[in-house]
Protein backbone atom coordinates (compact mmCIF):
# COMPACT_ATOMS: atom_id res chain seq x y z
CA UNK A 1 0.00 0.00 0.00
CA UNK A 2 1.58 3.34 -1.00
CA UNK A 3 1.91 6.23 1.47
CA UNK A 4 -0.86 8.43 -0.03
CA UNK A 5 -3.35 5.54 0.08
CA UNK A 6 -2.34 4.66 3.64
CA UNK A 7 -2.76 8.28 4.76
CA UNK A 8 -6.22 8.51 3.17
CA UNK A 9 -7.31 5.33 4.97
CA UNK A 10 -5.79 6.57 8.23
CA UNK A 11 -7.61 9.91 7.91
CA UNK A 12 -10.97 8.19 7.36
CA UNK A 13 -10.28 5.94 10.37
CA UNK A 14 -9.52 8.97 12.58
CA UNK A 15 -12.75 10.69 11.47
CA UNK A 16 -14.70 7.47 12.10
CA UNK A 17 -13.23 7.18 15.60
CA UNK A 18 -14.28 10.76 16.38
CA UNK A 19 -17.82 10.25 15.05
CA UNK A 20 -18.13 6.84 16.74
CA UNK A 21 -16.96 8.42 19.99
CA UNK A 22 -19.64 11.12 20.00
CA UNK A 23 -22.38 8.70 18.94
CA UNK A 24 -21.14 6.08 21.46
CA UNK A 25 -21.43 8.65 24.25
CA UNK A 26 -24.99 9.42 23.15
CA UNK A 27 -25.78 5.69 22.96
CA UNK A 28 -24.22 5.09 26.38
CA UNK A 29 -26.41 7.85 27.86
CA UNK A 30 -29.55 6.27 26.39
CA UNK A 31 -28.64 2.82 27.75
CA UNK A 32 -27.69 4.29 31.14
CA UNK A 33 -31.15 5.88 31.36
CA UNK A 34 -32.77 2.56 30.39
CA UNK A 35 -31.11 0.62 33.26
CA UNK A 36 -31.05 3.41 35.86
CA UNK A 37 -34.12 2.12 37.71
CA UNK A 38 -32.62 -1.34 38.37
CA UNK A 39 -30.82 -2.30 41.59
CA UNK A 40 -27.02 -1.94 41.37
CA UNK A 41 -26.23 -5.64 40.79
CA UNK A 42 -28.94 -6.10 38.16
CA UNK A 43 -27.95 -2.84 36.50
CA UNK A 44 -24.40 -4.16 36.03
CA UNK A 45 -25.78 -7.41 34.56
CA UNK A 46 -28.06 -5.50 32.18
CA UNK A 47 -25.12 -3.35 31.03
CA UNK A 48 -23.01 -6.48 30.53
CA UNK A 49 -25.73 -8.09 28.39
CA UNK A 50 -26.08 -4.80 26.55
CA UNK A 51 -22.36 -4.69 25.76
CA UNK A 52 -22.39 -8.33 24.62
CA UNK A 53 -25.38 -7.59 22.38
CA UNK A 54 -23.60 -4.53 20.98
CA UNK A 55 -20.64 -6.69 19.92
CA UNK A 56 -22.86 -9.35 18.32
CA UNK A 57 -25.09 -6.88 16.46
CA UNK A 58 -22.17 -4.70 15.34
CA UNK A 59 -20.30 -7.63 13.76
CA UNK A 60 -23.48 -9.19 12.33
CA UNK A 61 -24.44 -5.85 10.74
CA UNK A 62 -20.95 -5.44 9.31
CA UNK A 63 -20.86 -8.88 7.68
CA UNK A 64 -24.42 -8.64 6.32
CA UNK A 65 -23.91 -5.14 4.92
CA UNK A 66 -20.51 -6.07 3.44
CA UNK A 67 -22.21 -8.67 1.22
CA UNK A 68 -25.08 -6.35 0.22
CA UNK A 69 -23.19 -3.06 -0.07
CA UNK A 70 -22.80 -3.24 -3.85
CA UNK A 71 -26.58 -3.57 -4.39
CA UNK A 72 -27.81 -0.08 -5.28
CA UNK A 73 -31.18 -0.64 -3.60
CA UNK A 74 -29.37 -1.35 -0.30
CA UNK A 75 -27.21 1.75 -0.80
CA UNK A 76 -30.36 3.83 -1.42
CA UNK A 77 -32.10 2.47 1.69
CA UNK A 78 -28.95 3.10 3.74
CA UNK A 79 -28.75 6.66 2.47
CA UNK A 80 -32.42 7.36 3.26
CA UNK A 81 -32.04 5.78 6.69
CA UNK A 82 -29.02 7.93 7.61
CA UNK A 83 -30.85 11.04 6.41
CA UNK A 84 -33.92 9.97 8.40
CA UNK A 85 -32.09 9.55 11.72
CA UNK A 86 -30.31 12.87 11.18
CA UNK A 87 -33.51 14.79 10.37
CA UNK A 88 -35.45 12.91 13.07
CA UNK A 89 -32.92 13.94 15.72
CA UNK A 90 -33.01 17.60 14.63
CA UNK A 91 -36.85 17.66 14.60
CA UNK A 92 -37.03 16.07 18.07
CA UNK A 93 -34.33 18.40 19.40
CA UNK A 94 -35.57 21.71 18.01
CA UNK A 95 -39.25 21.19 17.10
CA UNK A 96 -40.80 18.60 19.43
CA UNK A 97 -38.42 19.37 22.30
CA UNK A 98 -38.44 16.81 25.12
CA UNK A 99 -42.10 16.51 26.08
CA UNK A 100 -42.46 12.96 24.82
CA UNK A 101 -39.14 11.79 26.29
CA UNK A 102 -40.37 12.44 29.83
CA UNK A 103 -43.29 10.07 29.31
CA UNK A 104 -41.12 7.30 27.88
CA UNK A 105 -38.67 7.78 30.76
CA UNK A 106 -41.50 7.21 33.27
CA UNK A 107 -42.55 4.03 31.48
CA UNK A 108 -39.01 2.65 31.51
CA UNK A 109 -38.74 3.04 35.28
CA UNK A 110 -41.40 0.36 35.77
CA UNK A 111 -39.77 -2.24 33.49
CA UNK A 112 -38.56 -5.54 34.94
CA UNK A 113 -35.01 -6.88 34.49
CA UNK A 114 -35.51 -9.00 31.35
CA UNK A 115 -37.80 -6.42 29.72
CA UNK A 116 -35.07 -3.83 30.35
CA UNK A 117 -32.47 -6.15 28.83
CA UNK A 118 -34.71 -6.64 25.78
CA UNK A 119 -35.06 -2.86 25.36
CA UNK A 120 -31.29 -2.44 25.69
CA UNK A 121 -30.70 -5.13 23.02
CA UNK A 122 -33.17 -3.46 20.65
CA UNK A 123 -31.36 -0.16 21.22
CA UNK A 124 -28.05 -1.95 20.52
CA UNK A 125 -29.43 -3.25 17.23
CA UNK A 126 -30.48 0.24 16.14
CA UNK A 127 -27.12 1.70 17.21
CA UNK A 128 -25.23 -1.05 15.34
CA UNK A 129 -27.11 -0.43 12.08
CA UNK A 130 -26.58 3.35 12.43
CA UNK A 131 -22.86 3.01 13.12
CA UNK A 132 -22.10 0.45 10.40
CA UNK A 133 -24.12 2.30 7.73
CA UNK A 134 -22.30 5.53 8.57
CA UNK A 135 -18.94 3.72 8.45
CA UNK A 136 -19.79 2.04 5.12
CA UNK A 137 -20.80 5.39 3.63
CA UNK A 138 -17.42 6.81 4.68
CA UNK A 139 -15.33 3.86 3.50
CA UNK A 140 -17.10 2.77 0.32
CA UNK A 141 -15.62 5.59 -1.78
CA UNK A 142 -12.05 4.93 -0.62
CA UNK A 143 -9.61 3.73 -3.30
CA UNK A 144 -9.24 -0.03 -3.70
CA UNK A 145 -6.31 -1.82 -2.08
CA UNK A 146 -4.36 -4.99 -2.98
CA UNK A 147 -6.17 -6.81 -0.14
CA UNK A 148 -8.69 -9.53 -1.15
CA UNK A 149 -12.35 -8.41 -1.17
CA UNK A 150 -14.77 -9.44 1.57
CA UNK A 151 -18.37 -9.60 0.39
CA UNK A 152 -18.99 -6.56 -1.79
CA UNK A 153 -16.26 -4.53 -0.07
CA UNK A 154 -12.59 -4.14 -0.82
CA UNK A 155 -10.47 -5.75 1.91
CA UNK A 156 -9.03 -2.39 2.99
CA UNK A 157 -12.48 -0.79 3.19
CA UNK A 158 -13.76 -3.74 5.25
CA UNK A 159 -10.84 -3.45 7.70
CA UNK A 160 -11.38 0.30 8.17
CA UNK A 161 -15.08 -0.29 8.94
CA UNK A 162 -14.19 -3.21 11.25
CA UNK A 163 -11.57 -1.12 13.09
CA UNK A 164 -13.98 1.81 13.42
CA UNK A 165 -16.71 -0.50 14.74
CA UNK A 166 -14.45 -2.20 17.29
CA UNK A 167 -13.02 1.12 18.47
CA UNK A 168 -16.57 2.46 18.75
CA UNK A 169 -17.46 -0.42 21.08
CA UNK A 170 -14.32 0.13 23.15
CA UNK A 171 -15.24 3.81 23.40
CA UNK A 172 -18.79 2.89 24.45
CA UNK A 173 -17.43 0.62 27.20
CA UNK A 174 -14.38 2.46 28.52
CA UNK A 175 -14.23 6.04 27.25
CA UNK A 176 -17.89 7.02 27.08
CA UNK A 177 -17.60 9.12 30.26
CA UNK A 178 -15.02 11.33 28.52
CA UNK A 179 -17.34 11.99 25.56
CA UNK A 180 -20.34 12.33 27.86
CA UNK A 181 -18.40 15.06 29.68
CA UNK A 182 -17.69 16.82 26.37
CA UNK A 183 -21.36 16.56 25.38
CA UNK A 184 -22.37 18.03 28.72
CA UNK A 185 -19.95 20.93 28.24
CA UNK A 186 -20.62 21.33 24.51
CA UNK A 187 -24.18 20.00 23.90
CA UNK A 188 -24.17 21.42 20.36
CA UNK A 189 -21.67 18.73 19.37
CA UNK A 190 -24.45 16.12 19.50
CA UNK A 191 -26.41 18.02 16.86
CA UNK A 192 -23.20 18.45 14.84
CA UNK A 193 -22.64 14.68 14.98
CA UNK A 194 -26.14 14.01 13.63
CA UNK A 195 -25.63 16.64 10.92
CA UNK A 196 -22.47 14.74 9.96
CA UNK A 197 -24.53 11.52 9.84
CA UNK A 198 -26.96 13.27 7.46
CA UNK A 199 -24.07 14.57 5.32
CA UNK A 200 -22.67 11.03 5.21
CA UNK A 201 -26.13 9.91 4.05
CA UNK A 202 -25.82 12.39 1.18
CA UNK A 203 -22.40 10.93 0.39
CA UNK A 204 -23.94 7.45 0.18
CA UNK A 205 -26.72 8.89 -2.03
CA UNK A 206 -24.07 10.29 -4.38
CA UNK A 207 -22.39 6.87 -4.47
CA UNK A 208 -25.78 5.26 -5.22
CA UNK A 209 -26.59 7.67 -8.06
CA UNK A 210 -23.21 6.84 -9.65
CA UNK A 211 -23.87 3.06 -9.44
CA UNK A 212 -23.26 1.29 -12.80
CA UNK A 213 -26.92 0.19 -12.93
CA UNK A 214 -28.17 3.79 -12.56
CA UNK A 215 -25.45 6.22 -13.70
CA UNK A 216 -27.45 9.35 -12.83
CA UNK A 217 -24.03 10.73 -11.94
CA UNK A 218 -20.74 9.89 -13.72
CA UNK A 219 -19.37 6.58 -12.41
CA UNK A 220 -16.10 8.11 -11.24
CA UNK A 221 -17.66 11.15 -9.55
CA UNK A 222 -17.76 9.75 -5.94
CA UNK A 223 -13.98 9.18 -6.11
CA UNK A 224 -13.17 12.44 -7.89
CA UNK A 225 -10.97 15.08 -6.25
CA UNK A 226 -13.73 17.72 -6.54
CA UNK A 227 -16.30 15.63 -4.67
CA UNK A 228 -13.81 14.50 -2.01
CA UNK A 229 -12.75 18.12 -1.43
CA UNK A 230 -16.41 19.21 -1.16
CA UNK A 231 -17.32 16.36 1.19
CA UNK A 232 -14.41 16.79 3.61
CA UNK A 233 -14.66 20.60 3.56
CA UNK A 234 -18.36 20.50 4.53
CA UNK A 235 -17.71 17.78 7.14
CA UNK A 236 -14.90 19.80 8.77
CA UNK A 237 -17.05 22.94 8.63
CA UNK A 238 -19.88 21.16 10.49
CA UNK A 239 -17.44 19.92 13.12
CA UNK A 240 -15.75 23.30 13.62
CA UNK A 241 -19.06 25.21 13.75
CA UNK A 242 -20.49 22.58 16.12
CA UNK A 243 -17.56 23.12 18.48
CA UNK A 244 -17.39 26.91 18.39
CA UNK A 245 -21.12 27.65 18.20
CA UNK A 246 -22.02 25.27 21.02
CA UNK A 247 -22.41 27.28 24.22
CA UNK A 248 -20.33 25.83 27.02
CA UNK A 249 -22.24 24.76 30.12
CA UNK A 250 -20.63 25.98 33.30
CA UNK A 251 -23.33 25.07 35.80
CA UNK A 252 -23.28 21.71 37.63
CA UNK A 253 -24.70 18.69 35.80
CA UNK A 254 -27.11 17.07 38.19
CA UNK A 255 -28.29 14.70 35.44
CA UNK A 256 -25.08 12.69 35.43
CA UNK A 257 -25.28 9.18 36.73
Amino acid sequence: MDTALLLEYLWVLIVLIGLEGILAADNALVIAIMVKHLPDEKRKKALFYGLAGAFVFRFASLFIISFLVDVWQVQAIGSLYLLFISINHIIKKFVLRKGENKKTGEEKQGSGFWMTVLKVELADLAFAVDAILAAVAFAVALPETPLPPIGGLDGGQFLVILAGGVIGLVIMRFAANFFVGILHRKPGLETAAFLIVGWVGIKLAVYTLAHPDLVYLPKGFPKSFEWKLTFWSVLLLIGVLGWFLSKEKVEGDSGKS
